[in-house]
């Protein structure tokens, strides 16, 4: 049996009255490349957040490598720092230079030098096509640009696993190539994600398995090509024959 490193059992989120997860379950092992589809408003975003305590569940259990996620302080730091996201806008710090972004957590958190974790940083961002850019601030990055330097920051900590909250919505179409490279390229490297995205051939490229989340609840798991070509479930087919009508 393949050990996890994420167990979600029976998770269960609402803001108030509204009810946004209901009863989810699902397990990451170590590899996978988990892409969450679904409507907008169906919850994958709440389940991300949830994922690494930045949003609270109302019920239910998070485990990471077999052990309940406390949820002490101290505790939830050291679960981001494990389980690391990337946001839809990006977040950078304006008044920081990308290498200046990639060296803050590792300096605030786990109190390395520069000395230490600058050349970290630029590895990073040559890693990411960014080499050239790391004395740029963000708004002298274009969108794509900045993206990518959202993703060498995740990487700076070192994650065992990555969340991506649809990564290239917030771009222009011309600019979203450049940073799906970068997330196939770690995806071929191994690294253990979880990926909400409305790209779908790029979810059928890299995915390992496929949820379909739909009014919070996942409808469907299994291979990309079985959820993507052969849906076993009506939401699942009408949802894939919008998306593809567009």
């Amino acid at each position: 049996m393949i050990d996890s490193l994420i167990d979600v059992r029976d998770l269960s989120k609402s803001f108030g009255t509204l009810p946004v997860l209901g009863g989810v379950s699902f397990s990451v092992a170590k590899g996978d490349v988990v892409v969450i589809i679904g409507p907008s408003g169906c919850g994958k975003s709440t389940l991300l957040r949830c994922l690494n305590f930045l949003e609270t569940p109302s019920s239910g259990e998070i485990r990471f490598h077999g052990q309940p996620v406390s949820r002490r302080p101290a505790d939830l730091i050291a679960l981001r720092t494990s389980v690391g996201m990337v946001f839809q806008r990006f977040h950078l710090f304006g008044n920081l230079t990308a290498l200046g972004n990639l060296m803050l957590a590792p300096s605030v958190v786990r109190h390395e030098a520069a000395s230490v974790c600058e050349p970290r940083a630029r590895a990073l961002l040559e890693k990411v096509g960014l080499a050239d850019k790391a004395g740029a601030y963000p708004d002298e990055l274009s969108g794509g640009q900045q993206q990518r330097v959202a993703i060498a920051r995740c990487l700076m900590m070192e994650p065992e696993v990555m969340l991506f909250d649809e990564p290239t919505s917030a771009l222009d179409p011309e600019l979203v190539g450049e940073v799906l490279q970068v997330i196939r390229a770690l995806a071929g490297e191994g690294c253990t994600m979880c990926i909400v995205t409305h790209e779908m051939d790029f979810a059928r490229e890299v995915g390992s398995r496929i949820l379909m989340l739909d009014c919070g609840v996942i409808v469907e798991d299994g291979l990309p090509r079985q959820v993507l070509e052969a849906p076993e479930h009506s939401r699942t087919r009408q949802f894939l024959r919008r998306l593809l009508s567009r």
